[in-house]
């Protein structure tokens, strides 16, 4: 049996297809691990502990070696953003951005071990992915699958790698979230993709690349194991509004042991009518995000009148936005309660020039709790300035995020603004081990405040509690999206 070309159809790959070149970036297959990345990511969660309540005398040991040891449920596998902040007194902390339910990394990490040529796409897969598939609970005859909607390059990587640890063909499809026909589709609970010859082959299990709208295609209650299931994604894996309740209710929970996600002034639940008013309310600097967008999409930073006039122009799908203090300059930062914060950025490049950079740090929970697999940085396409002026793209100089869309609707990455954490580039940092140790265990806290949102809002039974959700999230558009 034939099929016609035009027909999208999952690709078959084997054991023994990985070669490394296909799945790093060319300056990161060929760089050196800075040894103090080297270090961190060697050191034990014990010597964590005793230096993070060292440094911080008030930090409960016994509640941050829970947070460590923590075995997630649903959230799996998390890649926090955190820019490096001070206040104008000094005080330095890693501030938690968002934390994504599929984020990328691995394409830009140098080998920890030179030994060990599929780096930590290979710990994911033995020390999470593969963990997950022993108590699957349906016993689906079926194959294993990568569906992805971005990034091919960290995507095929991950099921050359699955095929590899599995022993086992795997099933690599797109799935798009305005594809026609896609290869991949569900019946009666169960994925299926389409082969080469056009037949539908049940999936067992599921790793997803599906960064856009993943709820629109991925429905909440699959007998497939997917990891993450779409239930991370709505419980703010994907949703940053979701993810600011979640953050201030485990916060709350986090409070007598010394433990905070450490975050900016969040204003949930904006229609878009109000923002001129928070704007205001914090000096005129904000940022304003559509919660449901990622890779850079849907962020607004607003510094000034035009871009406030700019935004209120534009028109959205959906009817909520969130409203976040502005960090910037200390000159231009956000106005709040608990004072300025403002960027530390890099160290200051030979024509003086500062850059505001962002750090990903990509965890995954495993039967030994939670582990750091890789992290890498990003810096903004402009310096930061002294003084804004009118006219000033504040994006340019804030905005990190590396994806940007082609005209024809595929993705595509600015490489130049990367950091690594090689040799060469990551003193530009100015982060030392301490930051480094924040920034793992802020990615942690965030990651384990997401998955207890998770599990709040599944029933004992498996069902979705819609009715909860919708009081966390009344926004008619997001929830006619959702597919069950």
């Amino acid at each position: 049996m034939s099929v016609t070309n035009s027909l999208k159809t999952a690709t078959i790959i084997q054991p023994g297809e990985f070669e490394a070149h296909e799945h790093w970036y060319p300056k990161a297959l060929n760089a050196t691990i800075h040894p103090m990345v080297h270090f961190f990511l060697n050191l034990s969660r014990e010597r964590i502990i005793t230096r993070y309540c060292h440094m911080r005398p008030t930090v409960d040991s016994g509640k941050l070696r829970e947070m460590l040891n923590y075995k997630a449920k649903y959230f799996l596998w998390a890649g926090a953003d955190l820019l490096n902040v001070t206040s104008a007194g000094g005080k330095r902390q890693m501030v938690v951005i968002e934390n994504n339910s599929c984020p990328s990394g691995q394409k830009s990490m140098p080998l920890v071990d030179d030994n060990q040529e599929q780096g930590s796409y290979r710990l994911l897969i033995e020390r999470t992915f593969k963990p997950y598939l022993k108590n699957l609970r349906n016993k689906i005859k079926g194959g294993l699958a990568v569906i992805y909607d971005k990034n091919p390059m960290e995507t095929s990587g991950y099921a050359k790698v699955i095929s590899d640890v599995m022993n086992e063909p795997v099933y690599y499809a797109t799935f798009h979230k305005e594809e026609e026909d896609p290869a991949v589709r569900f019946v009666d609970g169960i994925m299926q993709v389409r082969n080469e010859v056009g037949e539908w082959i049940p999936i067992r299990a599921a790793f997803r690349y599906v960064t856009q709208k993943p709820w629109n295609r991925l429905p909440l209650h699959s007998k497939t194991k997917i990891l993450n299931p779409t239930l991370a994604c709505l419980a703010g894996g994907r949703n940053k509004m979701v993810a600011a309740k979640a953050y201030d209710i485990f916060n709350a929970e986090l409070q007598s042991s010394g433990l905070k996600i450490n975050m900016p002034e969040t204003i949930w639940d904006v229609s878009k009518n109000e923002v001129p008013l928070w704007v205001k309310k914090m000096g005129g600097q904000a940022v304003v995000k559509v919660p449901y967008s990622n890779a850079g999409q849907g962020v607004f930073t607003i510094v000034n009148e035009q871009e406030l006039e700019k935004f209120m122009d534009m028109e959205f799908e959906y009817d909520r936005f969130i409203v976040q203090s502005l960090i910037g300059n200390f000159h231009w930062s956000s106005t709040t309660a608990a004072g300025k914060l403002y960027h530390v950025g890099t160290i200051p490049n030979a024509k003086g020039n500062t850059y505001v950079a962002d750090i990903r740090m990509m965890v995954s929970s495993t039967e030994d709790g939670i582990k750091p697999l890789c992290t890498y940085a990003r810096r903004s396409e402009k310096p930061l300035v002294d003084h804004i002026e009118d006219g000033t793209d504040s994006w340019k100089m804030l905005g990190t995020n590396l994806s940007y869309k082609n005209p024809d609707g595929s993705w595509n990455s600015d490489t130049k603004r990367l950091v690594m954490m090689d040799r060469r580039d990551f003193n530009k940092l100015g982060v030392g081990l301490d930051d480094m140790i924040e920034a793992y265990i802020q990615t942690v806290l965030s990651m384990v405040a997401i998955d207890k949102m998770a599990q709040t809002l599944m029933s004992k039974q498996g069902k979705f509690k819609m009715r909860l959700f919708k009081s966390l999230n009344d926004d008619a558009s997001l929830l006619n999206e959702i597919m069950l």
